[in-house]
Formats: structure tokens, sequence, C-alpha cells
């Protein structure tokens, strides 16, 4: 059978699935001398961290490289394509857990969570109840969403269904008329939002699209919440205006260098939220996105393009190499 090789253990369902139609063998580590030894006679790549250039150097069987989600920024896919391998995705697919999570930062920080939960187990019931008259409510609030895609559509719908208003900005603008969305600029968004949500891929127009300027016009009431990738943010800059007061908190799912360094500024922060990477990481979403990557690498295994292709550049060198014929 043909060897798929996996960045990281796939969902039971999906695992399951993929083990009737090829040899399954997950990284032992994902440093990128191990990743290219280790996937050296792969047929297929399902990505979950990033996979360096030389992975695609001198591989005659490799035929996929797909994308466990939607992100591609782990995948160099122009070298791909000039191998003739096939880059895919699974987009959508987390779009709703990731929104979840934006919504459940949103209600943590109006309400202080963080601080009434550390103040109440280190100084007890009244010192977290000390907090509760300086949170507030989101109805009637603004949330402005930068990135109109999937996961900030689900996040404009989630937050007006909680009654706030919404306003977005999509450095790729897409006609969506059935999302309740305010189409604004990118001042007007940063400007006029009590939140500010980041749901953009990370290209070379978005990466630093947050930095001073930013930060300068948003409320110093305001709250940014980032979900996207950590480059997009200027994390200096952010550090800068936490410092300065120029907003009023953050929430991070993503930052610049993961894993975070323990002794990096933005830990020591009381008004800062950080979470590991795991928006849009729950078990119906992984389960989403791993049938989602195996039944694309079973398509191109069997010699058919992948539904959600990248890189259609690269079909001519892929049926000129494997013909059409299944991975043997």
């Amino acid at each position: 059978m043909p060897v798929v090789f996996t960045t990281h253990p796939l969902h039971r369902d999906a695992h399951a699935l993929l083990e009737s139609a090829a040899d399954i063998r997950i990284a032992s580590d994902l440093s990128a001398d191990t990743l290219v030894k280790e996937a050296q006679d792969a047929a297929a790549i399902i990505v979950r961290a990033p996979i360096p250039e030389i992975i695609f150097h001198d591989r005659p069987q490799l035929r996929a490289a797909v994308r466990h989600g939607a992100g591609l920024d782990m995948i160099p896919v122009e070298e791909a394509t000039e191998a003739g391998v096939l880059v895919a995705n699974v987009p959508g697919v987390n779009a709703r857990s990731v929104a979840e999570h934006v919504m459940l930062c949103t209600l943590s920080l109006s309400r202080r969570f963080r601080a009434v939960d550390q103040s109440l187990r280190s100084d007890g019931w009244l010192a977290g109840r000390s907090f509760a008259e300086e949170g507030r409510e989101i109805d009637g609030r603004t949330m402005g969403v930068i990135g109109l895609g999937n996961v900030g559509g689900h996040i404009a719908k989630l937050a007006d269904a909680l009654g706030m208003q919404v306003l977005g900005y999509s450095p790729a603008p897409k006609s969506n008329p059935d999302l309740p969305v305010t189409h604004v600029s990118l001042e007007d968004v940063l400007s006029k939002s009590d939140f500010v949500a980041l749901a953009c891929p990370l290209t070379d127009e978005t990466r630093g699209l947050i930095g001073q300027h930013s930060f300068k016009l948003m409320k110093n009431s305001a709250f940014l919440i980032n979900v996207s990738r950590g480059a997009v943010v200027e994390e200096d800059h952010l550090v800068q205006a936490l410092l300065a007061g120029e907003i009023a908190g953050a929430a991070l799912d993503v930052v610049v260098h993961q894993p975070l360094d323990k002794d990096h500024p933005l830990l020591q922060f009381p008004n800062v939220m950080i979470t590991p990477h795991l928006a849009g990481i729950t078990d119906e979403s992984m389960k989403r996105m791993g049938l989602g990557a195996v039944q694309e690498v079973l398509r191109i295994l069997k010699g058919d393009p992948p539904i959600n292709l990248i890189n259609p550049a690269a079909l001519s060198m892929f049926n000129d190499k494997f013909g059409g014929r299944p991975a043997a």
C-alpha cells in the first residue's frame, strides 16, 4: 500500500478510513530534519505543522501535500508546484469552532473573567466578586471583523445573534449578502469597534497589518482578538499599546513564535488572554478536518484531482509523472 505521512495523529474516524487504503506513518517529532527523513517514501503528506521546502526535492513518488485545515502558510506551495505535487486543503470545516472561541474570548474579556477567577483562587470569594461592576454586557456593542471568509462569516453571525453590531473589512472582498455585516474601511473597523477580531489569512498583504498606527486608531476601551496568524500583528507594538493603555486588552490564540517563551512580555499582562493555538480544535472540527484531508488524499491516490486543488499549475507535471494511475 502507498505510504501516507502525517505530521500529527488523525481523528480516529479519519484514521480508520485511511488505514484500509494506505500505510499510515506519523511524525516522531516536528523538526525539519525529521519530517524530511520520515516522509522520504511517502505518496502523500497530511500537514498540520510547517513542512520545509526540501521535502519536495527528489521525491518522484510524492503526489500530494494536503492541509489538515484551511491555512496554507504551512506548505511551500511554489516548491510543491515546481515538483508536480498537488496541494489541497479543507476550507471552512473548523470555522464554527474558531468563531465560538472568539465569542468565548469576547464574553470573557467583557466580564473580566481572568481577573475574577485568579483573584477568587488567590484571595478569596469577595476579592473575585470585587470585579463584578467592571463587567460589561456585549449587547449593543460593536464587533469588527477583519477577514470575511468562512471564519469571519461565522464570527459575524454569532456576534449578530448576541445583539452586537458587526463591522467588516476584508483584504480580499467576497460578495456574501447574507452576512449581517456593514462593510467599511480598515480604519473604520479599527476606530469604531469595541472588539476587533482578526480572521484573515497570513499573506504578504496581511503580514504586520495590525501595528502602531492601528492601535492608535482603536478605542482605549477596545479589545483585540487574534485567531488568524501571529504575524498579522506586530507584537512589539501590541506590547507597547498595552503598556500605554491604548487598548483595553487582548485575546491571542496565535503568536509570532510558537510556543510562546515563558518570559515573553505578553504573559505579564492581566488583561491578556492567551491560548495555545486551539481555537479551531474541537472533537467535531478534528473529525471534519481529518475526514476531509483523508478524502482528498484518497482521491489523489486514485489518480483524480482533489476537490480543493490549490495549485492547478502542478497538474500537467503530475499527469506526466503518474498518468492518472492510482498509487501502487
